[in-house]
């Protein structure tokens, strides 16, 4: 076992599986975008109650570690990059100038003086799994903080990432746990009410959809389809667009529409910061001329709807800190249920280290919006 990490990660099959606590773990958490870390930058994140720091050395080598010096708990983030006898870049504590390679190890102790044996590169800092896709950065949160395990599988990949980099980000943090941001974000009745824009839709403009489920990688899909004649928003890409909207585990959403041969990827992203605290950064790709002439209006409608959930979480949160029981009826929640059972399957597999069989089954739901 590493010195100075020894504590495993909080997770237990209740934890892991019951609604609005805990979190799933063996899983990639998006946690920035690659062009927030610039070479030579340290940055600290918090993702599911641990400090995170991400650093990407002057050489552009990205790597994630514990933001905690195990010597005095001093946040590695606030120290500098120095450059060792060997070339390699570490990490250099504020504190006591502690240092710390990429993969966890210290490297050294400045306090040490000749006659003082000790193994330094037994003293490690927990190593968080790294990796860059589509110009996001992903983090692999392991089960075990004890393990220096490879994820066994690559970060998401998703279509429609054209045009360049994003056209729109913005983030928000909500004050809820990442399953009452998930269940909200998926809840396909709210909009007539939460998102009343003259652009969008009213309370009056409701109608019975139906619309084509199918399982999909850690998630599911609303297949392809035309968008509901009161989505007004997509008449300002004009032509005939088909629209898909996916979700992942354990907190992606996607819209993949197509124009023609042109697209539009609206990406958002769910990171627990903690139990009571969830970032939501929503990205968008497009190759649309669209995004040329109307970005002010569109970023700013974005912003508007973001803000708008961000309002109702809030006004939520009045009831349920009574923890009251909550209703699901089908099929308006079907989207909630699924994903419940499938952050239930997650945890099962992973802790019979089994494959994950996905439990949403195929099917039409309908329901009034």
């Amino acid at each position: 076992m590493a010195e100075g990490d020894s504590k495993p990660q909080k997770t237990s099959e209740k934890t892991e599986t019951r609604f609005g606590e805990g979190f799933l773990t063996d899983i990639w958490y998006f946690a920035a975008l690659s062009s927030d870390l610039k070479p030579g930058q340290l940055t600290r994140y918090e993702i599911l109650g641990e400090p995170v720091l991400l650093g990407r050395s002057k050489a552009g080598q990205l790597f994630g570690l514990k933001d905690i010096c195990p010597h005095r708990a001093a946040p590695l983030s606030a120290g500098r990059f120095v450059k060792e006898a060997s070339g390699a870049e570490t990490v250099e504590c504020p504190y006591h100038g502690w240092r710390f390679a990429a993969d966890g190890a210290c490297a050294a102790i400045p306090s040490l003086v000749a006659d003082q044996p000790l193994d330094v590169s037994r003293i490690r800092v927990r190593r968080y799994p790294v990796q860059e896709s589509q110009g996001l950065i992903f983090v692999w949160i392991a089960s075990d903080a004890r393990k220096d395990a490879e994820p066994d599988q690559p970060p998401p990949v998703f279509p429609g990432v054209v045009g360049g980099g994003p056209k729109l980000v913005d983030r928000m943090d909500f004050d809820a746990h990442i399953d009452h941001a998930v269940v909200g974000l998926m809840d396909p009745a709210h909009g007539p009410y939460v998102h009343q824009q003259w652009w969008w839709r009213s309370a009056k403009s409701q109608h019975e959809k139906a619309k084509r489920f199918e399982p999909r990688e850690a998630g599911f899909s609303m297949v392809r389809h035309e968008p509901s004649k009161n989505s007004r928003a997509y008449a300002i890409l004009g032509g005939e667009p088909l629209t898909e909207i996916t979700f992942r585990l354990p907190g992606l959403r996607w819209e993949h529409v197509t124009v023609g041969k042109r697209q539009v990827l609206s990406l958002t992203c769910l990171t627990p910061i903690s139990e009571k605290k969830t970032r939501i950064t929503q990205i968008v790709w497009s190759d649309h001329p669209a995004f040329l002439v109307l970005k002010p209006f569109i970023a700013a409608g974005a912003r508007a709807f973001l803000r708008q959930d961000g309002d109702m979480v809030n006004l939520q949160n009045e009831g349920l800190k009574y923890d009251p029981p909550l209703i699901w009826i089908d099929d308006a929640d079907k989207q909630a249920k699924w994903y419940h059972q499938l952050k239930r399957e997650w945890a099962a597999a992973r802790r019979e280290k089994r494959a994950f069989v996905n439990p949403v089954e195929a099917g039409t739901l309908r329901w009034r919006s």
